[in-house]
């Protein structure tokens, strides 16, 4: 790992230790796979306005998310089904979050049960979920999630239905069997034609899920929920009104709806119309650098999740590797920091990027 110089080189490597099927899996985005490369290519166009003759000689990376200390804004988001890309699965992927001193959103579709988790080492956990047609299925894993330790809920809302994954369809993607859900529903779709994970979804998500449903899960957890999938100042304002107690600026990885915006861009536009710093909001998508972290900070986001970057440590290096893909996050994003002349979290302000469109409003 002392040739790996940035996090974007571990996807080679994962890409040379996975199976085509998972590999294209983890990586692929929906259709075109538009929004894919804009999450990534729309955080070049911010640039900075570094300031200098600032007293940088002690930098100061930490932050609270509900109130939960982390060394760095930076969490590890949740991805499914950790187990295809290492044998130890999600297990060495919190251990690396407990060694790094941040929170891992462990994924409702993960390939070790919440229990396994929670008891592999003393670590901030949040609850990804998404909402089933067995509405008892979601209720017995939350209730599990409350007993385990975990400390809030993030209920992903954009997935009504799966998006077009054309990569899985071609490779006929197997779903596996989830041991979290053992004994309650069969997750192994084994599906004539396409892909298992479309055709899982298709049997177990509710597609009649609204706004009224963050009361039934209110009523059954006294857990903070957050949610996840907000990409406008519409449904920002929604979810403010149900009381939510975070949101996550999110477009699935780029998974569901090609054409759908990168979320850098409309991360300002959901902050200062909507939130106006009244409950946390996170962002994830196209984060490969320490400076990517910066901007989304100085855009009003109080912390990144990571998402492929640390499937592709996990696949090429196991536990060391997600460890490595946050260190080096939080090395550039600590560099990034002394180089803008802020010591602090709290010292990034949005005087410390330009966007394009004020960019090209100043060339008017």
């Amino acid at each position: 790992m002392d040739q790996i110089v940035n996090v974007n080189e571990f996807q080679e490597l994962a890409k040379r230790s996975l199976p085509k099927m998972y590999y294209d899996f983890y990586s692929g985005g929906a259709e075109d796979q538009h929004t894919l490369k804009e999450n990534v290519e729309a955080f070049t166009r911010i640039m900075f306005r570094p300031r200098v003759l600032v007293d940088v000689s002690k930098i100061d990376m930490s932050t609270r998310i509900l109130g939960y200390p982390i060394s760095a804004p930076i969490m590890i988001a949740p991805t499914a089904m950790h187990m295809l890309a290492h044998p130890q699965g999600e297990i060495a992927t919190a251990k690396a979050a407990a060694a790094c001193n941040t929170i891992m959103i462990v994924s409702y579709m993960a390939s070790c049960t919440i229990e396994e988790v929670a008891s592999s080492c003393n670590a901030i956990r949040f609850l990804q979920i998404y909402v089933y047609k067995r509405r008892d299925v979601t209720a017995q894993m939350v209730k599990r999630a409350e007993k385990a330790g975990f400390k809030a809920i993030v209920m992903t809302v954009d997935v009504p239905k799966l998006g077009r994954r054309e990569a899985d369809i071609k490779n006929k993607m197997v779903s596996p069997q989830l041991r979290n859900f053992e004994g309650l529903i069969s997750t192994k779709v084994l599906p004539s034609k396409g892909s298992g994970v479309e055709a899982l979804a298709a049997s177990t998500f509710d597609a009649s899920l609204t706004w009224k449903d963050i009361e039934w899960l209110r009523s059954i957890t006294k857990l903070p929920i957050l949610v996840k999938g907000v990409l406008t100042r519409e449904d920002a304002l929604k979810a403010v009104e149900a009381g939510v107690d975070g949101i996550v600026v999110s477009n699935h990885g780029a998974r569901q709806l090609d054409y759908s915006p990168a979320t850098i861009t409309v991360l300002e536009e959901v902050i200062v119309h909507v939130v106006g710093g009244r409950i946390p909001v996170l962002l994830d998508g196209g984060v490969r650098r320490g400076t990517d972290v910066f901007k989304a900070l100085a855009l009003g986001a109080q912390a990144v999740l990571i998402g492929r970057p640390v499937v592709y440590g996990l696949a090429a290096k196991g536990e060391d590797g997600v460890r490595k893909v946050i260190e080096m996050l939080k090395n550039e994003l600590e560099l990034t920091m002394a180089l803008s002349g802020c010591p602090t979290i709290g010292d990034i302000t949005r005087n410390h990027v330009r966007t394009e469109n004020e960019r090209l409003k100043s060339m008017l």
